[in-house]
């Protein structure tokens, strides 16, 4: 996912698809079928972690250790997250077996978006972000030379998109916080950082965390939004990005519930 500048300057050589429709079908009668499994560099988001951790019927954490890697992305202040493929000559995705993605169903976004790209706009004029797909063609995929035909629309209801995208974007904003430093002198490392990280990508520590810091009475939350944290962790994200903007900034959508007493 991109993020497109005041200037609206899409990726070089790149036009919006808007509603312009695009062959595109991958499938095992291909000859690059799996190709693009093997030697990809791909940045893994949080709600991407949660929903391959709970496909793997592991923990977080020990996802984190086997199957991630981090570099400095392009954010200077936070670490990204990409995905640790095989030692093996091809460099194969560690998800791949003899019949295809064996996590198909919980798949990253980035494998679900192929062959389009996505890019934000976060500052638009008026109104919510917009976002734009950009067609790929890749001269090893012969997936575009398929019948199959779609706009981007049918496209993103058909790879079930939209949670990942939502998950995504409001990520994307707490990143825009992380990029303005807040740590404050802690450095890479720092309490703060270690907090962040493990509220982005330990969902499981996040869980503990929170219990046995009665997060959850600390604010005004609906019963059945209290509900929902304690048996979905998508939904415990959404409430982590919250608390993670109220420690850091200051500014965050949680009300304090004043009869609670803060532990943190």
């Amino acid at each position: 996912m991109s993020i497109i500048d005041q200037q609206k300057q899409f990726p070089e050589g790149m036009k919006p698809l808007g509603n312009k429709p695009f062959r595109f079908s991958c499938h095992s009668g291909i000859s690059c079928f799996l190709n693009c499994c093997r030697n990809v560099d791909m940045i893994l988001y949080p709600y991407d972690i949660i929903r391959l951790k709970a496909a793997l019927k592991i923990d977080s954490e020990q996802f984190m250790r086997k199957h991630t890697r981090l570099i400095k992305g392009d954010n200077p202040y936070f670490p990204t997250v990409m995905l640790q493929l095989m030692d093996d000559e091809a460099k194969s995705c560690p998800f791949l077996d003899s019949n295809g993605c064996s996590v198909y169903q919980d798949r990253p976004s980035a494998c679900r978006t192929y062959p389009l790209e996505r890019a934000v706009d976060r500052k638009p004029e008026r109104g919510r972000p917009k976002e734009f797909y950009f067609l790929t063609n890749h001269s090893y995929c012969k997936g575009h030379l398929e019948d199959k035909e779609y706009i981007v629309k049918e496209w993103l209801r058909d790879q079930r998109i939209s949670d990942y995208n939502s998950m995504n974007d409001i990520f994307a904003e707490l990143d825009t916080v992380f990029r303005d430093n807040p740590w404050q002198g802690e450095g890479s490392g720092g309490p703060k950082q270690q907090l962040a990280f493990m509220v982005c990508y330990d969902i499981d520590r996040f869980r503990a965390f929170a219990a046995s810091n009665k997060l959850l009475s600390q604010f005004r939350l609906p019963k059945d939004q209290k509900r929902r944290i304690n048996v979905d962790d998508g939904e415990l994200l959404k409430f982590g990005f919250e608390w993670l903007k109220l420690i850091l900034i200051g500014r965050s959508s949680l009300i304090a519930n004043p009869t609670s007493r803060k532990t943190f």
